[in-house]
């Protein structure tokens, strides 16, 4: 899994912009699934089985980035962001724009070492001398350069929010021979930005049931405190976040799967933020939903860091799920 992990993780896309690892994606599950289609928000929704319970699991293909808003008199592009990029995580980072053209962020002077930027203060700098010689046009997007980085259990990548989830929605659905349910593996758009994908697919799918796969914090590095996560300890099963509660179905169902399986797992109450099961238990009359977390240090940064053990035993996990009947 790791050299597919490396694949999805060093392809560029953006919230709205994910067609370079749509296709990547699909690549991969083409010869697996009974039905692939892509709907008009550019989710990609992948159908295994038929009958049984409607189930709809979620992983969404974009990344956070920047776009830029201005360029000044000496090249410099100034820019806003694209989802939760936090400016303490910008300083000397490297990007790159859709259109290839590589950059190096930085702000201006402040007025102690110590202070954090305003966005506001920043530009990147991308080689240019003067506006006209700039390869940058305002309304261009970027994204972190960062190689993929093998610390043999630990990984680490710019994007593993959430092309980890992708890759255990597809090692999930390379591994489900076959299921009682029908099971809609859906690779959504644009979550960064306000779950826009999963609301839409969600909507068109009509689930019975469904739950997300996505990274949640950490708070097993020095200082982190009053929360309980930690890599290497298992996958998480989410009971709340800062955008939904899960359904106690949803959770027993999972928690009782895990156990059974002897899957390793920690129980979730994160504290801010959300996934796309907010979106998806929101569409139509309402779906009750939950979510399989991967535990990820450094979230949002250019350098965030995964278990290898918590992605293999959250395949497993994933899985376990959707090749029985739902039983509550």
């Amino acid at each position: 899994m790791k050299s597919l992990l490396q694949k999805l993780t060093e392809t560029f896309a953006p919230s709205g912009y994910e067609a370079a690892i749509r296709e990547v994606i699909r690549a991969e599950i083409e010869p697996l699934a009974d039905e692939i289609r892509v709907d008009a928000l550019g989710n990609l929704i992948a159908r295994k089985g038929k009958g049984g319970k409607r189930i709809m699991v979620a992983a969404h293909m974009d990344e956070i980035g920047l776009i830029a808003s201005h360029i000044d008199e000496n090249g410099f592009v100034r820019f806003t962001t694209i989802g939760g990029v936090y400016p303490q995580m910008l300083m000397g980072a490297r990007v790159r724009f859709y259109s290839g053209v590589p950059g190096i962020v930085y702000t201006e002077p402040l007025d102690k070492p110590t202070d954090t930027p305003a966005i506001e203060k920043m530009f990147i700098d991308v080689g240019a001398t003067s506006r006209a010689d700039c390869p940058v046009k305002v309304g261009e997007v970027a994204a972190f350069e960062r190689p993929f980085l093998d610390l043999g259990d630990r990984l680490v990548a710019k994007s593993m929010d959430d092309r980890i989830g992708c890759l255990v929605a597809i090692e999930a659905l390379r591994a489900l021979k076959d299921t009682p349910n029908e099971v809609y593996f859906v690779f959504t758009t644009q979550e960064e930005v306000g779950t826009r994908g999963a609301e839409t697919s969600a909507f068109g799918i009509d689930p019975d049931l469904g739950f997300s796969l996505d990274v949640t914090s950490w708070g097993d590095t020095p200082g982190r405190k009053h929360f309980e996560m930690a890599l290497g300890k298992g996958p998480a099963i989410k009971i709340k976040d800062g955008g939904m509660l899960s359904d106690p179905r949803i959770i027993r169902w999972m928690v009782n799967t895990a156990e059974a399986q002897g899957i390793p797992y920690q129980r979730e109450v994160l504290l801010g933020g959300t996934t796309d099961a907010r979106a998806m238990q929101l569409v139509r009359a309402g779906v009750p939903v939950g979510c399989i977390s991967i535990p990820c240090r450094y979230v949002h940064s250019p350098s965030e860091m995964v278990d290898y053990n918590d992605v293999q035993n959250a395949v497993k996990l994933t899985t376990a799920l959707l090749a029985n009947p739902v039983e509550w």
